[in-house]
């Protein structure tokens, strides 16, 4: 038995790890590494293995970063079965099929302006029948259900409290006469959040395989969360500007309806406009409400009431092209919610575009931006940015808001990490899906709790187990 980690290592994006047992290659995640284009691009069209070799996948949750080279995998001759929960399934298949819009309408936009320079077109990594093909290789399992992914393997999948039907996925994997507990997190998430249920505690595993995106920071409370947003709504709304959140469809955007929402109805922001402007946010939006199995008591009560925790009266859910392009003449203070959360595709480029060079309007970021992204040069808060290839001069505001991480913090991590290990059983754990300074130092912090071997794995790094 080994483990090769080939993504999300010493970073944050591509998640994959390829397991081999018995003979059998296993696929735990097959996410879309971003990054810059070019490199994006030649990283997730080659994968260091043969995809029509590969037994099966366990995907953790239905993030882009997760799930988003699936398609091409399955271009490329995988034609076996991908595992997840059932709100996985659903969302992957809206997310998969947006991305494949998504790039095909990016790639188009660019490829007019590199045909006007002479430059030669950009590739499609994917296209929107290969998304669809994908969806038809998913096979739902609910938590805590056993099921055999090959012969020898039994797994099972815990809930992870990350997005709507995120999963720890835990292998018992036998070959010969060893015996191996494999726990993989995905991205765990946090200790009473809205909308979730807290992280399952796993126990009784040899092996733990865990994110550490925040293994270096903290979040704030709740409370804090809160007062940052009602500031940040109020100061916008008083220089009559459009405050503007890159958001990731699934997850971020729900919780920051959520969020304004309760602040709408305790009066703690103004009455203005919020758009959701994206169709994928509305596709995520209508499977959550799908799935209330993965709610917390919390939202569970809310829909008892017979409200909806995902609209108020204020918002409007944006849809097509038309609707989207006239919210530029909006001259009136608003919210717009877009996609992507890293600003590297989506409609919030556009409004970015329209927008980054009026100083009333703020741009919110929410959530970790990558390296080399957008988003990130944003958070840096450069006063040149180039949108479609194109420098715009800063003059909007930028805010951070960080505490809206659906990934448990540094010290959530290692609470969370102590208890899986409380039994003494854990013989190696191995650190993956965070920045090097994030998967380092959540491997000091856990150094003095545990007797288990640390590991933070280099790209390509392979394990015997």
């Amino acid at each position: 038995m080994q483990i090769t980690f080939l993504g999300a290592v010493r970073t944050v994006t591509g998640s994959m790890h390829l397991l081999q047992v018995n003979g059998h290659q296993l696929l735990l995640d097959c996410g879309l590494f971003q990054g810059r284009r070019a490199e994006a691009f030649a990283r997730n069209s080659r994968f260091p293995f043969r995809p029509k070799e590969i037994a099966a996948v366990l995907l953790s949750h239905a993030h882009i970063d997760h799930v988003g080279n699936l398609p091409t995998l399955v271009r490329h001759g995988f034609a076996n079965s991908i595992y997840c929960t059932p709100a996985t399934r659903d969302l992957a298949g809206v997310m998969l099929r947006d991305s494949a819009e998504v790039q095909a309408e990016d790639t188009s936009y660019v490829n007019k302006k590199r045909a006007r320079q002479g430059l030669p077109a950009v590739e499609l990594l994917y296209k929107v029948e290969d998304a669809e093909q994908t969806q038809e290789h998913m096979l739902g399992v609910s938590y805590d259900h056993l099921f055999s992914p090959v012969p020898g393997v039994q797994a099972i999948f815990r809930d992870a409290g990350h997005i709507l039907g995120a999963a720890i996925t835990v292998l018992e994997m036998t070959e010969g006469a060893r015996t191996i507990r494999l726990a993989f997190t995905g991205d765990l998430g946090r200790r009473g959040l809205p909308i979730l249920r807290d992280p399952t505690i796993v126990r009784d595993v040899d092996y733990l395989l865990t994110e550490s995106t925040y293994g270096n920071r903290l979040h704030g409370s709740l409370a804090d969360i809160d007062d940052q947003l009602v500031a940040v709504v109020n100061e916008t709304y008083a220089r009559r500007g459009k405050l503007l959140i890159p958001a990731f469809a699934l997850g971020r955007t729900q919780e920051i309806v959520y969020a304004l929402h309760r602040l709408s109805e305790a009066g703690r922001i103004p009455a203005l406009p919020v758009f959701v402007d994206s169709p994928l946010a509305l596709d995520a939006t209508e499977v959550f409400r799908l799935h209330p199995e993965c709610f917390d008591e919390e939202t569970d009560a809310y829909i008892l009431r017979h409200e909806d925790p995902f609209g108020f009266r204020r918002l409007h859910y944006v849809r097509n092209v038309a609707e989207s392009k006239a919210l530029n003449d909006l001259r009136e203070p608003c919210i717009i919610i877009a996609a992507s959360g890293m600003c590297e595709a989506g409609r919030i480029l556009h409004h970015l575009k329209n927008n980054i060079g009026d100083e009333r309007n703020t741009i919110l970021i929410v959530s970790w931006q990558a390296p080399d992204t957008l988003g990130r040069r944003l958070a840096d808060k450069e006063p040149r940015v180039r949108i479609f290839g194109e420098e715009y001069v800063r003059r909007a505001q930028v805010r951070i808001i960080n505490g809206f991480s659906a990934h448990a913090d540094r010290n959530e991590l290692l609470w969370w990490i102590s208890q899986v290990d409380s039994t003494g059983r854990l013989r190696g754990i191995f650190i993956v899906h965070g920045d090097p300074p994030a998967s380092l130092a959540l491997a000091d912090g856990l150094r003095p709790l545990t007797r288990a071997t640390i590991t933070v794995p280099e790209p390509g790094d392979t394990v015997q187990l």
